[in-house]
């Protein structure tokens, strides 16, 4: 089994890593990054996998669901390549393994990316940069550029070895279930950050009122008998800070009494809806094109 076994040389990983730098180059709104992912993999699935048959398996495996932040993907992909090679060695690792190990850490990493790389490494060596250009010196945006991309490649590069040595220790003890419980887990936590997603970025705000209630006096801020000038802003303010409302009415929406039941009730019925359509086997496109139709004509009818 040794000497017939196929491993994956530092170049075939190098390959890996300069196909990952387009991994974005074919993003789609139905799978997103699965493109760019699965035109990274191909030199290695070309490496492990020697019929037709099984590349296209392989082909085919890889053109699953995945989004994170393109930096972030290459630990992702080194402990795939670590599966991948191991199963082509005759490791019994189905598919719902690989794909519950990817979709489990592609959430989790996606947050880190934005912080790290678009929050603090680019905006401190543009600041270097623009500083340089600023005093008429050339070196600002040529070390911007060597300084972001060697960074950037350095990174994704460590990162998926790190990643493949990693992969290759969860192998290792496959018949002790180390691998399921990872997927197990994974699977858990990619859930705790689909939660987060949903509650974060699903909103639906239904606009029909309820009822209008007229306040008493002192329930609302009397904006007539307010001082003049900046005393009238400030004394404003601290009325509004203590409670008191800013008109003499009281409009309560459908969205006030849904957000007093459940906040988030809404969006999280819209995205279960749309997991159901999914499993009817509905096409992504036509759900997005049908969540398109629904917003704009309830929009104009005054429900959203």
């Amino acid at each position: 089994m040794s000497e017939n076994r196929i491993e994956l040389t530092k170049k075939d990983r190098l390959s890996v890593a300069m196909r990952s730098q387009l991994l974005q180059g074919s993003w789609n709104y139905e799978r997103m990054q699965n493109g760019g992912w699965a035109y990274s993999m191909i030199p290695a699935l070309n490496k492990l996998y020697k019929s037709k048959e099984d590349r296209a398996a392989a082909y085919q495996r890889h053109m699953e669901f995945f989004n994170t932040h393109p930096y972030v993907a290459s630990p992702i992909l080194g402990v795939t390549l670590a599966l991948e090679e191991e199963r082509a060695n005759g490791v019994e690792i189905d598919d719902p393994a690989i794909q519950g190990v990817k979709v489990g850490m592609m959430g989790p990493l996606a947050g880190v990316g934005d912080p790290v790389f678009w929050f603090t490494l680019r905006p401190i060596l543009g600041a270097l940069g623009a500083s340089l250009a600023l005093s008429g010196n050339i070196l600002g945006p040529i070390i911007f550029f060597l300084g972001w991309n060697i960074i950037r490649f350095a990174f994704m590069w460590w990162s998926q070895e790190f990643g493949y040595r990693a992969g290759s220790e969860i192998t290792k003890d496959i018949s002790g279930g180390l691998l399921q419980d990872i997927t197990k887990g994974a699977s858990i936590l990619g859930m705790f950050v689909l939660a987060g997603l949903v509650q974060r970025w699903v909103n639906i705000n239904f606009q029909p009122v309820v009822s209008v209630v007229e306040l008493q006096e002192g329930a609302y801020i009397d904006w007539a008998n307010l001082p003049s000038g900046w005393e009238g802003v400030q004394e404003a303010f601290l009325q509004y800070n203590a409670g008191l409302s800013l008109t003499q009415t009281q409009v309560t929406t459908l969205q006030d009494n849904l957000d007093s039941l459940i906040p988030g009730l809404a969006g999280l019925a819209l995205t279960l809806f749309c997991m159901w359509l999914l499993n009817k086997k509905v096409s992504p496109i036509v759900i997005i094109l049908g969540l398109f139709a629904v917003g704009i004509i309830g929009h104009v009818l005054g429900l959203f």
